[in-house]
């Protein structure tokens, strides 16, 4: 069996896993709507995510 490996880039977050989201979520200290929030209007780029989060502190 050939199976596809998955292509993760470093610097965005696969929305679609659950653990990456928790675990960025957890290490921002922001709760659920927090965290919508700040993918809704930043994307999936975990420095831009870090920046937006730290406006909201």
């Amino acid at each position: 069996m050939n199976r596809h490996k998955p292509t993760y880039f470093r610097n965005s977050l696969d929305l679609r896993d659950k653990v990456q989201v928790k675990i960025l979520r957890k290490r921002l200290k922001l709760s659920d709507a927090q965290f919508t929030s700040v993918v809704r209007k930043s994307g999936s780029s975990i420095s831009a995510i870090t920046k937006e989060a730290s406006t909201l502190k």
